[in-house]
């Protein structure tokens, strides 16, 4: 399908009905009907099965649990260097670079504004304006827990509804906004020596649920109101995983202006796997 008539069809869907439905036949432990979904999802998309705790797809209970599959300690290495900031998730780099002010890149010609992004969280917004950010799509194939790039503590945390596009390239090139209209979980952090970070779940079409480690299943949420998550100060390491997604999404990483000096061979279009480096914390 071209990318017009993909996102005319995505506009006039019932996005949060459909995406529902998904998550309750995700959830189904029906032998028949879980096989049937794995299977068919494993000839489609092919996923990377190489490290997962199960590597045999029709073992697991249910499709999300397929899905959201765990890895052995040592699929993921860590980069050993203290000052690195890592990868929270596998996938793709879709941007990276530094904030013009509020603007962050979404795609060649397109911006959008941080403090939509951040739901006028004016703290936040006063931290990360001006820093540096990137944003990490996960194709369906991806493995989808999302891990710490840093060591840190949940500062705040919140819930912002929307619309639930989906975020592959062609949508993010041809809906303006893209991440401030789609629904969203943000999580607001601090490392031990007071460097603020941020990462950004965006939900998306299909997205049957965005979860963190301290709220559990946020969305689906009813009603989609906005609404302010406990901020529980539970310190993370480096890697530790701290949500996950059902279906494929997208992840903004948000840091302070002079905090980090991207790798230069990162670019739109990079593959990206959790734990590689992305980073190095300036100054440190």
């Amino acid at each position: 399908m071209s990318a017009r008539p993909f996102i005319l069809t995505q506009r006039l869907l019932p996005q949060h009905a459909l995406s529902r439905v998904v998550h309750r036949l995700a959830r189904s432990r029906s032998p028949r009907l879980k096989n049937a979904l794995i299977a068919a999802f494993a000839r489609a998309f092919r996923p990377d099965m190489q490290g997962a705790c199960e590597p045999d797809p029709l073992r697991y209970e249910s499709f999300n649990a397929f899905f959201t599959r765990s890895l052995e300690p040592a699929a993921r290495p860590l980069d050993p260097d203290p000052r690195a900031l890592v990868c929270p998730v596998d996938g793709v780099v879709s941007q990276i670079g530094y904030l013009d002010g509020l603007g962050i890149v979404q795609a060649k010609g397109r911006t959008y504004g941080l403090d939509a992004l951040l739901a006028g969280h004016r703290t936040w917004i006063e931290r990360f304006a001006g820093g540096a950010f990137a944003t990490l799509y996960l194709a369906p194939r991806n493995y989808h827990r999302v891990h710490m790039p840093l060591a840190g503590e949940l500062r705040a945390a919140w819930y912002t509804p929307g619309r639930l596009f989906s975020v592959n390239a062609a949508t993010t090139r041809a809906v303006a906004d893209l991440f401030t209209r789609n629904e969203r979980v943000t999580c607001a952090f601090e490392t031990p020596d007071g460097l603020g970070f941020g990462l950004v779940l965006v939900g998306a079409l299909f997205v049957g649920s965005i979860a963190t480690r301290w709220h559990g299943d946020v969305t689906p949420a009813s009603p989609r109101t906005a609404l302010e998550l406990a901020a529980r100060a539970a310190p993370l390491a480096k890697g530790e995983e701290m949500g996950r997604f059902n279906m494929g999404s997208t992840v903004i990483l948000l840091l302070p202006p002079a905090s980090v000096c991207w790798l230069a061979e990162l670019g739109a279009g990079s593959a990206i796997r959790m734990g590689q480096r992305l980073a190095l914390l300036a100054g440190r």
